[in-house]
């Protein structure tokens, strides 16, 4: 038996792209629906063979249905995931509204698919931040062996975790640069991104740091380990799709880079492509539309006693936001809503 799915957001970047992967994995559905703004209301979107119309999710009954696929921001979700939640349908939030609640799971399925059992409190379950979901995929194996003290990352983001207006500002200006009677300003962000980078992801905090930042140390600390210190720089850059990190670790015991990676050639979702040669590595055009997290560059840092270095890559709009939605609500069926 398969189960009655709802994907929320439908027409989005992340929505279409949860659709694929629905269909790309085999998700055992039995009904599907798909569903979107008043805005967008009619509009057609591809699952596999097969073209959906999506329908209003402010007169949506969501009643009935086991799980509900959340890809419509914060405000939205406020408003209906509560609503889904009350029906008897987990919902999958891909905003960051619930990830800091006590008595929501933050779930990536390969660093603490234990937490599922936690969706009971509230009948939610977040999805964690692009940035935050690939480096926990390849820090938890490495901190289950040597035990991690403290995370420096730097980070290099695609412009597709902005949404579509993302990624049309650059293709925009882009295009602009050669023609300079076509000036594009930015709107999306802060500056212009075109042959740029931009050191500034979300809202300024108190402290300095941004929400962006803010987010990779909560949200490191929700899903691997409280005790972790961490310390993040997330900045723009003009890729159209895949983020990108510089990641130094300090360990608690010593572990040797080659050690290092035969751990994360074993760790699920994770592959690691290291040669120290002329295109040994991976950039984030080569991740576009995988769904694993690459890992090149792994090396000892010789400025502490037990530190190493690595280059982590990943589609932000699969890892980093639905092919995890999607893992979660695998976990979900296999081991709290069993069916046949």
């Amino acid at each position: 038996m398969g189960y009655r799915i709802v994907v929320a957001g439908a027409t989005g970047n992340v929505g279409r792209e949860m659709l694929n992967i629905l269909n790309e994995r085999a998700f055992p559905i039995d009904e599907i629906a798909v569903l979107a703004s008043r805005k967008s209301l009619g509009t057609e979107v591809s699952f596999g063979e097969k073209t959906l119309t999506t329908q209003d999710l402010d007169t949506f009954d969501f009643t009935g249905w086991d799980m509900a696929l959340f890809a419509v921001g914060s405000d939205a979700t406020k408003i209906y995931a509560p609503k889904a939640a009350k029906a008897g349908c987990v919902v999958i939030d891909n905003s960051s509204l619930y990830r800091y609640d006590a008595d929501v799971p933050l779930i990536v399925p390969e660093v603490n698919a234990d937490a599922i059992h936690g969706y009971t409190k509230r009948n939610i379950i977040a999805n964690p931040n692009c940035s935050t979901a690939q480096m926990v995929v390849a820090l938890k194996p490495l901190h289950d062996r040597a035990g991690i003290k403290r995370v420096v990352v730097s980070t290099y983001q695609s412009v597709s975790g902005a949404g579509k207006g993302g990624i049309d500002e650059l293709w925009d200006q882009t295009k602009s640069i050669y023609n300079p009677t076509d000036d594009k300003p930015p709107k999306q962000f802060t500056k212009q991104i075109a042959f740029n980078v931009i050191p500034h992801i979300d809202k300024f905090m108190d402290g300095g740091e941004t929400k962006e930042e803010w987010k990779m140390v909560a949200e490191t600390k929700k899903i691997v380990d409280p005790k972790i210190k961490v310390t993040a720089t997330c900045v723009r850059v003009p890729v159209f799709v895949g983020h990108s990190e510089a990641v130094n670790i300090e360990f608690e015991e010593f572990l040797d880079e080659d050690e290092a990676r035969d751990i994360l050639r074993e760790a699920p979702g994770v592959m690691v492509i290291d040669k120290r040669e002329d295109g040994g590595y991976v950039t984030p055009v080569e991740c576009v539309g995988d769904f694993a997290t690459f890992i090149s560059r792994v090396r000892q840092d010789s400025t502490i006693d037990n530190g190493l270095n690595l280059w982590c890559v990943s589609d932000n709009l699969r890892k980093g936001a639905a092919l995890n939605t999607v893992q979660i609500a695998e976990l979900l069926g296999r081991e709290c809503l069993k069916k046949g």
